[in-house]
């Protein structure tokens, strides 16, 4: 996670015990050490906006898998590799998350229309494999579990593997961890440093082997602690590789950065190639922009909600980014939300997206893999203009593409789009946020239109 600098998510929850030992942060120079790749021309008066002129949030939940509680098996082990630190009494943290947590969470979040990132584990803390089974719990648990993020959770939640233990490094040709307990051998720490594209792929690939044997459908990774710090352009490679390899994605994207400073928080669009070809390719980095404020990656650290938005709805670190139209990314650590069944971590999470929704009006929950689809078409979509036309070349389809276009002439009629031979006639709507697929807004000196953008050639008529 990051405030002012950015280091690795588990250390800032950790970092007056583990800064020095864990060395993983990292500064912002290699932050931006990724190639953007190719960008195509784009007009100044034709402006690509916000998912149907909304704000985008969503909601990553880092450390969660099946049944398994990551901080009670966790813990001894990075306690091994650092013995002057870790030293939570792990033994009286619950050994599982139970499932009807899971499906109190699920549900409520559905009701509630939030959708974000689920991450499971394959081999959680070396416990077991998800594709053959969990020491301690049978074999019927365990697929009722996995079904249970298959129906409940992966409709509104990407689901990613968080490396494969997220603490040993799992040698892929023998599927046991490195003896070595240093963190050299540890997924959190050293193990990535000087690998290659395609040594960290390769990691990556064995993890979304696990989560496709049992039917987890993965469009994204995330890194646990500190994976990838020191080797970030590979690290992006290797994510667009893999994704691609295993799960033939169209747009993979990783989570790995969080900046709760004045940082842009917006999604990156990264290695773009191929945009006028028939394989375009693109990886999307996401940017968390709270750190864990909700009960620790440990259940052990009550949080607070004012952190991310006061009683009086004015402060906080959501409507500083709110209020510059940055997806809102909010992240946390699932045994701090479940809190060792007090759920105090949930509890506030309740009451950020109530104040949250007070607050604002203009929101849309979006899961990580659409917020990257959006990105990538945002801006790798090659716009250009003849007068009341606007043609697109996009090399990505999305939903609810929102442009602003900026005219003195007013429309003669309800503006429509041609794609595909076929020619579609918008409807108008009175107020920008009534924009959706299919609607168009007369602003003072401007036209707002909403549409599903289709890959490949289209244009608008205004």
């Amino acid at each position: 996670m990051a405030t002012g600098t950015d280091i690795t998510r588990r250390d800032f929850v950790k970092a007056a015990a583990m800064t020095a030992a864990a060395g993983c942060a990292f500064h912002g120079a290699l932050a931006s050490a990724q190639e953007k790749g190719e960008r195509p021309s784009q007009l100044e008066d034709v402006l690509v906006l916000n998912p149907q002129n909304r704000v985008p949030l969503s909601f990553i939940i880092d450390d969660s898998t099946c049944l398994v509680n990551m901080a009670h098996f966790g813990i001894p082990q990075f306690h091994e590799t650092f013995p002057d630190g870790y030293k939570q009494d792990w033994k009286r943290l619950p050994r599982e998350i139970p499932d009807s947590f899971v499906r109190k969470f699920g549900q409520w979040c559905h009701e509630h229309k939030i959708k974000g990132k689920y991450s499971i584990v394959p081999y959680p803390a070396c416990v077991g494999w998800l594709d053959r089974y969990l020491p301690g719990w049978s074999k019927k648990e365990l697929e009722e579990s996995i079904k249970l993020v298959r129906e409940l959770m992966m409709p509104d939640w990407d689901i990613h593997p968080e490396m494969v233990s997220h603490t040993r490094v799992i040698n892929t040709k023998t599927g046991r961890p490195y003896p070595e307990p240093t963190e050299w051998f540890m997924e959190n720490w050293r193990w990535t440093d000087g690998k290659s594209v395609d040594e960290i792929a390769d990691y990556m690939s064995y993890a979304l082997r696990i989560l496709k044997n049992v039917g987890l459908l993965c469009e994204g990774i995330t890194t646990p602690g500190g994976f990838g710090n020191r080797v970030l352009p590979e690290l992006a490679q290797a994510t667009l590789e893999s994704c691609r390899d295993v799960f033939e994605a169209e747009i993979p994207h990783y989570f790995r950065h969080l900046y709760t400073d004045d940082r842009s928080v917006a999604p990156r669009v990264e290695y773009a190639s191929g945009l006028g070809g028939p394989d375009p390719k693109c990886v999307v980095s996401i940017i968390g922009c709270t750190g864990d404020w909700f009960g620790g990656w440990d259940g052990l650290t009550p949080g607070s909600v004012d952190r991310f938005i006061t009683e009086d709805l004015k402060g906080g670190r959501l409507p500083q980014v709110i209020d510059k139209g940055e997806p809102a990314i909010l992240v946390c650590h699932w045994p701090g939300i479940y809190f060792n069944g007090e759920e105090i971590g949930f509890n506030i999470f309740k009451e950020v997206v109530k104040r949250v929704h007070a607050r604002y009006d203009n929101l849309v929950w979006m899961k990580l893999s659409e917020i990257s689809r959006y990105w990538a078409a945002k801006e790798l979509t090659r716009i250009t203009r003849q007068g009341r036309r606007v043609a697109f070349n996009a090399p990505f389809a999305t939903t609810r593409f929102t442009v602003q276009i900026g005219s003195a002439l007013a429309p003669t009629s309800d503006p429509r789009i041609t794609a595909d031979g076929q020619t579609v006639q918008l409807r108008r709507v009175k107020l920008p946020l009534q924009l959706d697929s299919g609607t168009w807004h007369a602003g003072s000196g401007c036209v707002m239109v909403c549409f599903d953008l289709p890959k490949g050639e289209s244009s608008l008529e205004v």
